[in-house]
C-alpha cells in the first residue's frame, strides 16, 4: 500500500483521532473510508449529471 503525506490543521487531526478512537479503528482506516465515500458520491453526482444531460438532449431532439 502506498503512503501519502498530507498537511492539515491540528484541530482537524484531533477530531479525526477522536472519531477513530471512538470507533476502535485507525486514523488511516477512517480517512480511507472518508475518501471512498467521497469518490462514490462524486461518481453518483457525475452519473446523475450525465443522465440529466441525456434527458435534456433527448427532449431537445424530440
Amino acid at each position: 500500500m502506498a503512503r501519502v503525506l498530507i498537511s492539515m490543521p491540528e484541530e482537524f487531526l484531533n477530531k479525526i483521532d477522536q472519531i477513530a478512537d471512538g470507533e476502535n479503528r485507525s486514523r488511516s482506516e477512517l480517512i480511507r473510508e472518508a475518501l471512498r465515500t467521497y469518490i462514490y458520491k462524486q461518481k453518483i453526482k457525475e452519473s446523475t449529471g450525465a443522465l440529466q444531460n441525456a434527458t435534456l438532449l433527448e427532449t431537445l431532439l424530440s
